[in-house]
């Protein structure tokens, strides 16, 4: 069986779309799949089973449905959650040579600092047309900065993600797709997880 990572967005948070992890379990295991590991009361679950990425979203999201629940999820096999954690654009801070023009004001801001980062998951690849758009809007983002690949949005959010302007439903309108951000340290720990 194959290892996927199920990421549902806003089960658990603000007192919308209240899951107990057992019932989650529960819900899971009754689409098919068995359950690896849970992480942190937000929706987040290793499990093993067979099928695309798409299918398994959309059992899952038949299951919660029968709770009254209309909750998006997005899924990750193992090897794409490992790719998204290597593909991280912004990296550590550079040593050596002082930075490039245009780079210094990027370090001031956190753009190398982890505990800034966030990876948005897209249900699906955006068009290329609606990324170039979110590219000519990024001077409205502040110290914000963001980096569309395939189908993961990196950000940078110096401020925190609460205060950002690149939340879920404003990615969602402009790049067409359903979105679920997490942090990096939940990102990093997803993946090792499915790694175990």
């Amino acid at each position: 069986m194959a290892v996927y990572v199920a990421l549902l967005r806003s089960v658990n948070v603000g007192g919308r779309n209240r899951v107990a992890m057992a019932d989650l379990r529960t819900l899971v295991e009754k689409a098919g799949y068995e359950v690896k590991a849970t992480y942190l009361q937000s929706g987040n679950v290793v499990l093993a089973g067979s099928g695309s990425e798409d299918s398994i979203a959309r059992s899952l999201e038949a299951q919660l449905a029968t709770l009254g629940l209309s909750v998006p999820v997005v899924v990750r096999t193992r090897s794409r959650l490992a790719a998204v954690v290597r593909a991280m654009p912004f990296g550590p801070e550079p040593e050596g040579d002082p930075p490039e023009a245009g780079v210094a004001d990027a370090v001031g801001t956190g753009l190398h600092d982890p505990k800034t980062w966030h990876v948005t998951f897209l249900s699906r690849e955006p068009e290329q047309a609606a990324v170039d758009d979110l590219d000519d809007r990024s001077a409205q983002f502040g110290d914000d900065r963001f980096e569309v690949v395939g189908q993961e949005v990196y950000l940078s959010c110096p401020g925190g993600y609460g205060e950002t302007k690149l939340t879920n439903a404003y990615l969602e309108r402009r790049l067409g797709s359903t979105a679920t951000t997490r942090n990096w340290r939940t990102v990093t720990a997803l993946a090792a997880l499915a790694a175990g």
